[in-house]
């Protein structure tokens, strides 16, 4: 009798072993977000992420702003079906305190900055290795906020520094697909 199960259990081991070697390889992920907001406030931005667990590349243009820099942020929700405040929260799946793009606690959403310039266009092209376009850090179906003051990262002091930065009221919005 003793045979007949150390056979199964080997043959359950192989198998287990051929399915995980047949998974498909990672496909490079991109996803896109349209902007809008109540007022001229309008863009774009792309997400790509080239391989499992490696940053994901954030580019976009955002016409529309005040001079200066503006809170970048992903928030938990994909609903915009009462303007940017419907989009909740920053994205925060850990639980940290709100900080800065490289800071190592963070809202996993704390995107920082984008920098318009004096004609109200901020154009940009950076990394983050936090976010993701699969699994636990998935952006998918959330919203991108673009606020109308500068993000403190959580440096600020203010009561709400270690909650969203103090970064100002939401002057666009948008929900991430795929693209």
């Amino acid at each position: 009798m003793a045979p007949k199960i150390m056979l199964l259990i080997t043959l359950s081991v192989a198998s287990a072993v051929l399915v995980s070697a047949a998974s498909p390889p990672f496909q490079e992920r991109k996803a896109i977000v349209v902007l809008k907001g109540p007022g001229q406030v309008s863009g774009n931005v792309t997400f790509i992420q080239a391989n499992r667990g490696g940053p994901v590349m954030i580019t976009g243009v955002v016409s529309g702003l005040t001079e200066g820099p503006h809170g970048f942020h992903i928030h938990e929700k994909g609903d915009v079906t009462n303007g940017c405040i419907s989009t909740g929260s920053h994205f925060n799946p850990q639980g940290n305190k709100h900080g800065g793009p490289n800071d190592e606690s963070r809202h996993a959403g704390d995107l920082g900055n984008i920098q318009a310039d004096n004609t109200g266009v901020a154009q940009f092209s950076y990394s983050d290795s936090l976010i993701s376009l699969v699994g636990a850090h998935n952006i998918l179906g959330r919203a991108v906020v673009v606020h109308a003051d500068t993000d403190d990262m959580g440096r600020g002091g203010f009561t709400d520094s270690l909650t969203t930065g103090h970064a100002g009221s939401r002057v666009a919005c948008g929900v991430i697909g795929i693209l």
